[in-house]
């Protein structure tokens, strides 16, 4: 299973600490409010993120702002893979711009070593440019892209990290 990942990071608001733990089957209502308000289409559902919370081949992580949920990452392995897959990242909306999503995706990257993974793997919609520029910025390279992969048509671009 995951190790629990607890590190605490100043927040930008030097007052604000924004925490990184392992999820747990308590955390799921506040993970699917989460989805539901950050995404319009293509949501994680309440069963599969109740699914993955109890899957070995799932680690959900959060980033919790005074008792609150203000992120939620969704990274599943593949038994037998050396690349593990970032399925879904969410920020709340009046959350963005803090580096929230950014200490989310270094956990995930610290999550995926440890279970074995050299490899971390992405898609990115391809009007999204502030997540393409978050993932480069971290050392994601694009590597291919998906058409018509979003339920509303919208192509994907695939990023790629090595986490060696």
């Amino acid at each position: 299973m995951l190790a629990a990942v607890s590190s605490i990071f100043a927040g930008d608001d030097a007052s604000t600490e924004v925490r990184v733990r392992r999820a747990t089957r308590d955390d799921l209502d506040a993970i699917v409010m989460l989805e539901n308000a950050a995404f319009d289409a293509d949501r994680v559902s309440r069963r599969q993120w109740r699914h993955h919370l109890e899957s070995l081949s799932a680690g959900v992580l959060l980033a919790i702002s005074e008792r609150h949920v203000v992120g939620a990452m969704l990274l599943l392995f593949r038994r037998g893979s050396k690349v593990a897959r970032l399925y879904s990242i969410a920020v709340a909306k009046g959350q963005r711009g803090r580096g929230i999503g950014a200490r989310l995706l270094m956990a995930a990257e610290r999550a995926a070593r440890r279970r074995g993974a050299n490899a971390l793997r992405l898609e990115v919609r391809c009007d999204n440019a502030g997540a393409q520029r978050l993932y480069e910025r971290l050392g994601y390279q694009r590597c291919g892209s998906r058409r018509a992969y979003y339920e509303d048509g919208a192509d994907a671009l695939r990023y790629c990290k090595s986490l060696c």
